[in-house]
């Protein structure tokens, strides 16, 4: 446990009741969304910049590692203390400091939840186009670091494309700020997009400016139901080509439909079923059934059982059922889900998915695929039994052949979750050795002392 002179010292600058180091509280924030924990020395709640700038200076001074906190939601481990570090969470630093309808932005400290920005801005007929799965709880303060995005990526981007400028305190205790409130910006280093990604292991960010964009007036989906994997794949190659760019383009394999129809959410799902495809216009509203028959001339081909349309909220709703119940049938599988985050170019998605139902024959473990094809971005689940050791081997060795394959299919390791302490090890099969030597000297420059989120983003 932190030294009580030197926790006194933080208690100092924040306040007792934001410095704890009683043991609930150090329990509490010990883990993220990854099965591992390690117990921190003590959590710091800081409430503004300043508070921030002087944690980062004492943790200098007495040479204490650093682990900084969102909502813990992330499964990379990237909010995973590291041994003898404190936890910095954010959640006290959640005001919404400006909100610029004309110019389109808005002002935020990265402890407030991500949906409460969205809602915001579409008060005023905006909206914050970034939507990862746990936008309800989840800090924006998180997704920065992890470059989060979600569905709409396809179409509008990752968090990193709606970020304009930044606030932070690097690893030295020097506060910088990073581009600017303008959407064009051609000045020095781009430093906002170096910091947008980097798992807290170069800076703290205090405030971020962001990007918002007009909501659209009308949405409307489509789900799209194929005989098989190759077949949705082939779909998703002629709908990325053609000129209208869905709002959303997801797709649920083999084993994910079979997952389904065990739990019992499949209604509605014709049979044959064996992959689906939801898939989602946006945009004015005399426009959007123009773009759905334009996806769905692309999506028609050899394969194809049945597409059903919706344009209200009910109809909406309805197509989007077995989409919602997937997350609670795969639980039905095992009790465990090793959550690999990766991304392919859209031509080589179909050799993917063939690989992972060969691979998970081979080890002998279930493999469900789903995830945002549009992007080429797949979250295979690799569902497991964490007491059964034989099994456990099994799905290593299955892990290392995905990345090994994802590799050869020219992708990459992490779409949008990150990399945290949990696939940094991975880093050398994808990142070669001297621009891997250019990163750690980055890191040593925003971070000489090596306080910030050690053990996470780059292999030792």
């Amino acid at each position: 446990m932190l030294a009580p002179e030197i926790l006194a010292e933080f208690a100092a600058l924040l306040g007792p009741e934001r410095a704890r180091a009683d043991a609930d509280t150090r329990a509490l924030y010990a883990r993220d969304e990854t099965p591992r924990s390690c117990t921190p020395e003590a959590v710091l709640f800081p409430a503004s910049h300043d508070e921030v700038a002087g944690l980062v200076r004492l943790a200098l001074r007495h040479k204490l590692p650093l682990t900084p906190r969102g909502a813990g939601s992330g499964n990379v481990g990237g909010a995973l203390p590291a041994p003898g570090s404190l936890v910095v969470s954010f959640e006290c630093m959640n005001r919404v400091l400006e909100f610029d309808p004309d110019n389109r932005l808005v002002v935020v400290e990265p402890g407030v939840v991500t949906d409460d920005i969205d809602r915001l801005a579409r008060s005023k007929g905006l909206m914050y186009a970034p939507d990862p799965g746990s936008g309800a709880y989840c800090r924006i303060g998180g997704n920065l670091a992890m470059n989060a995005a979600g569905p709409r990526a396809v179409k509008y981007g990752a968090t990193r494309d709606h970020v304009l400028a930044l606030r932070a305190v690097t690893g030295a205790g020097r506060e910088i700020r990073t581009g600017s409130r303008t959407t064009k910006y051609a000045t020095g280093y781009d430093l906002t997009r170096l910091l947008v990604g980097s798992e807290g292991t170069l800076a703290l960010i205090t405030e971020a400016t962001l990007r918002l964009v007009p909501a659209p007036e009308r949405i409307a989906n489509l789900r799209v139901c194929y005989a098989g994997n190759r077949a949705a794949c082939e779909a998703i190659i002629r709908v990325m080509r053609q000129a209208v760019v869905p709002s959303a383009l997801e797709f649920m394999d083999r084993r994910s439909i079979e997952a389904i129809r065990a739990y019992g959410g499949a209604e509605g799902l014709p049979e044959g079923t064996r992959a689906v495809l939801m898939v989602a216009a946006d945009g004015a509203h005399d426009d959007v059934p123009r773009q759905i028959a334009a996806l769905e001339k692309a999506l028609a081909g050899e394969g194809l059982i049945e597409i059903q349309s919706g344009f209200t909220e009910e109809e909406i709703a309805r197509l989007w059922t077995a989409r919602k119940s997937l997350s609670m049938a795969v639980k039905k599988i095992a009790p465990l889900k090793i959550n690999e985050d990766v991304v392919v170019p859209v031509t080589r998605l179909a050799e993917l998915v063939e690989a992972i139902d060969a691979m998970g024959r081979r080890h002998r473990v279930p493999l469900v695929a789903f995830g945002h094809a549009g992007n080429g971005n797949l979250h295979v689940n690799i569902m497991v039994h964490q007491d059964d050791a034989e099994e456990m081997e099994r799905a290593r060795a299955c892990r290392r052949e995905l990345v090994e394959t994802v590799m050869r299919l020219a992708g990459s390791l992490s779409g949008e979750h990150g990399i945290g302490s949990e696939k940094r090890g991975f880093l050398p099969l994808e990142i070669e050795a001297d621009t891997l030597a250019l990163m750690r000297a980055l890191k040593q420059t925003f971070d000489p002392q090596g306080i910030l989120n050690p053990g996470k983003k780059l292999p030792d």
